[in-house]
């Protein structure tokens, strides 16, 4: 597929989206996921509410990208690109669970309304297990899986340097850094809300917003042709044109 003006703008926009999405929407659940006693409280249910809205606004944000990137680096590599494409679905669906989870919170603070303090209070170890379901999905999704597909797309996009290369780079080191400081939080070594963690997902970070901001300036640079790369048909066409 040849890139187009249209397809870059798109992709930096779903790019742009997945970043403010992300944010606001972890800020809008602090109530639900900061505070214990959240289903026995007076709760905040409009604004957990609206970050679930905003984090479909991410998933769909995310499906988004993928698919309108993956017929460009798919001319580097089918394997690869299709390798891109899945890991950016699986990071939505993981995100989807956990929107699920914060939202059943929710919903049985709801049905705990009114209810004796004794039998409202038993339900407070279920609301944190529901909290740490999307802990988990927040630390495998975007972490685990979003430091795979940046690893996966800088590789193509460096390999047909259809953006500069000094953008790339921050893929290539964002994605593996991500994905090991998402293994240190998984073995308790640090929190991920942490000094140390804000630090190693910053390259990842800078790598989306400053990949968004590029294809929406300046769009794709004109892909670099690799021999080894070239379609038998293309190698039989030049064969007898010779």
């Amino acid at each position: 597929m040849r890139p187009t003006r249209g397809t870059a703008v798109a992709a930096g926009v779903f790019f742009l989206i997945t970043e403010v999405a992300a944010i606001a929407g972890l800020l809008l659940y602090q109530p639900a996921l900061s505070d214990a006693n959240y289903v026995i409280g007076a709760g905040a249910d409009n604004r957990v509410l609206a970050g679930g809205l905003l984090e479909l606004v991410l998933v769909a944000a995310i499906v988004g990208s993928g698919v309108t990137l993956y017929p460009i680096v798919r001319e580097q590599s089918r394997s690869v690109a299709l390798g891109y494409l899945c890991t950016r679905l699986l990071e939505a669906a993981v995100i989807l669970v956990g929107i699920v989870s914060v939202l059943s919170v929710v919903t049985l603070r709801r049905d705990l309304a009114g209810a004796p303090g004794a039998a409202s209070t038993a339900f407070v170890p279920v609301g944190k297990a529901l909290v740490a379901v999307h802990d988990w999905t927040f630390l495998l999704g975007p972490n685990v899986l979003l430091g795979a597909n940046s690893l996966l797309l800088a590789y193509l996009m460096h390999r047909s340097r259809i953006v500069p290369r000094i953008i790339t780079a921050l893929g290539l080191i964002g994605g593996p850094l991500i994905c090991l400081s998402a293994t240190a939080v998984m073995f308790g070594l640090y929190e991920q809300v942490s000094t140390i963690g804000s630090v190693a997902a910053l390259p990842v970070f800078a790598w989306e917003v400053s990949l968004a901001v590029y294809l929406i300036a300046k769009g794709f640079n004109p892909p670099r042709a690799i021999a080894g790369d070239i379609a038998p048909a293309e190698r039989r066409v030049g064969v007898a044109a010779v």
